[in-house]
């Protein structure tokens, strides 16, 4: 495997150059729906959007309240952020008068037994997504469940696989050397996956009422009327407050390879839980969950990262990976940044680039459970202490300076963005250099900014959200759709309607066999050509 140094080095031409920028990426944004108080929101999905079980773009995630909002996938920075602007204030338009939450953390719940879960119809596959979401709600409650993130899709082109397969002077096959090289990158990214809270966590704060009763060890500072912070914090969305799973940490899934990784995925969703087995799965006749596994279905799984493909009708993701291999990768650790409408800004895609090329570029070694430990350990650290500038990681068995280490990204960081500017331009590097001033002073970090602001205008936390919500949602509604695209959206809701109503009416199994025919065992495993 050769260095970092030398993979750029063989990609310093034009016509690799061309290769690197030909980038592939497709955002998901998560937005809870809220009434004119900042409460969540009890109505319906909105009929003016479309199905929620069959609209590319327009989806619900965990609540009837919490909608996501899709991109295809783009090669131009800018077209993603028109298409993703589109979406919003399509939606903002036909919300009847209700605004979008703006952060991830959720907005004041009353009572938590009046969250709603979403609903997809009558269909089996919609029976099945809902029954899944109300398995999340009895094992880990319906509160963690509402938190909003940015998912970020990401793949290299064709000429850049064809480049390193001859830089790296690969044997084997084309789809062997793609999976095994996502692979290298998904470790790496776990390794340095800190980083992105550090300067992307946009969560150092939350509303009280979130804890409620949650038992929780972390030491929250109080502020005004009922705002709990932590001084360094980056990203509570993804601490122990957040979307984590007790049963998974006896989990050991293995990113070594993707054939290690399928066979702990399926592991993992055949592992019985006497934990979840306590809530029962069919109880007086109503379905609780959809098994009593430690997960119930491959989604289940928490990681920052995922590989995948896209799947076929009635495709499982793993089946996918192992029919074909990895196609792309998706990025989990974003919080919704608070301080764009969409939640997400183009600086941080290309910074995003870079940091995801920089990981797929450096040579990733196997990993081992000592490193997987130290991996969650630095995470942990940087997640609820990371703007402090005296922070020490792990790297290697050593500890390290958080400011030393990043300055040492930035420096390799910078090599990638000048291949990526070449001669033409000098966008990636203007990025970088701004985001790198973040490493000596906290306070530009996104979460640094944040709590700047509340300190400043001295407001609670829930009343500067709501000042940003209500600002984004006149933005929005005053964005001028052009004519063809108000009218693409307007036919995607009315056929997306139609087709789950053809999907309901095709049925023809009862529910109890369609879940039978899901979790039956494939006769034959394909594996990776």
């Amino acid at each position: 495997m050769k260095s970092f140094n030398e993979v750029i080095e063989q990609l310093s031409d034009k016509n690799s150059q061309g290769a690197l920028r030909d980038l592939h990426r497709g955002i998901e944004r998560e937005a809870l729906r809220i009434d004119d108080a900042g409460h969540l929101s009890m109505q319906p999905h909105p009929q003016a959007l479309g199905s929620a079980l069959t609209h590319s773009r327009i989806t619900t995630d965990y609540s009837e309240s919490l909608l996501e909002f899709i991109t295809p996938v783009h090669g131009d920075i800018d077209s993603l952020f028109t298409d993703l602007t589109y979406t919003h204030a399509y939606t903002v338009q036909n919300l009847g008068g209700e605004q979008l939450w703006p952060v991830s953390m959720p907005c004041y719940v009353g009572n938590v037994e009046d969250i709603p879960i979403a609903d997809y119809g009558s269909s089996n596959s919609g029976q099945m997504k809902r029954l899944y979401r109300k398995g999340l709600t009895y094992r880990y409650g319906a509160q963690m469940q509402i938190i909003s993130g940015v998912h970020f899709n990401f793949s290299v082109s064709k000429s850049l696989w064809q480049r390193l397969y001859e830089v790296q002077g690969a044997e084997g096959g084309r789809c062997q050397f793609i999976s095994e090289s996502y692979f290298g990158l998904i470790r790496n990214y776990r390794r340095m996956v800190w980083v992105l809270p550090y300067l992307f966590g946009a969560s150092p704060a939350l509303c009280g009422s979130f804890i409620k009763d949650q038992q929780t060890d972390i030491a929250f500072e109080k502020m005004g009327k009922g705002t709990l912070y932590l001084p360094y914090a980056t990203s509570l969305r993804m601490s122990d407050l957040g979307y984590t799973n007790k049963e998974q940490e006896r989990l050991s899934i293995s990113y070594n390879s993707l054939d290690e990784y399928l066979k702990g995925v399926d592991a993992a969703i055949n592992m019985s839980s006497d934990k979840f087995a306590q809530i029962g799965v069919k109880v007086d006749g109503e379905y609780r969950q959809l098994n009593a596994n430690v997960l119930q279905i491959e989604n289940e799984f928490y990681s920052p990262i995922r590989a995948k493909r896209v799947s076929l009708p009635g495709e499982k993701p793993s089946e996918a990976l192992a029919r074909a291999g990895v196609e792309y990768i998706e990025v989990r650790a974003l919080d919704v940044n608070p301080f764009s409408s969409v939640g997400i800004t183009p600086s941080q895609v290309r910074f995003l680039d870079m940091f995801i090329l920089y990981c797929l570029l450096k040579p990733s070694s196997s990993s081992d459970a000592v490193e997987e430990q130290a991996i969650s350990d630095n995470l942990n650290k940087v997640i609820l202490q990371g703007r402090d500038p005296q922070l020490t990681l792990n790297r290697d068995g050593q500890q390290v300076s958080k400011v030393a280490w990043l300055h040492e990204i930035f420096t390799d960081l910078n090599k990638i963005a000048q291949q990526l500017d070449g001669d033409e331009g000098s966008d990636y590097q203007q990025e970088l250099a701004k985001w790198h001033q973040a490493v000596d002073n906290p306070d530009l970090t996104l979460s640094g900014q944040l709590m700047q602001q509340l300190f400043e205008q001295q407001l609670d936390h829930g009343q500067w959200v709501m000042g940003l919500a209500k600002q984004y949602h006149q933005e929005l509604q005053d964005y001028v759709l052009p004519d063809d695209v108000q009218a693409s959206y307007q036919y995607a809701a009315q056929q997306s309607i139609q087709q789950q109503a053809e999907i309901e009416q095709a049925d023809s199994l009862t529910f109890e066999q369609f879940l039978s025919d899901y979790f039956a065992p494939k006769v034959d495993d394909a594996k990776v050509s």
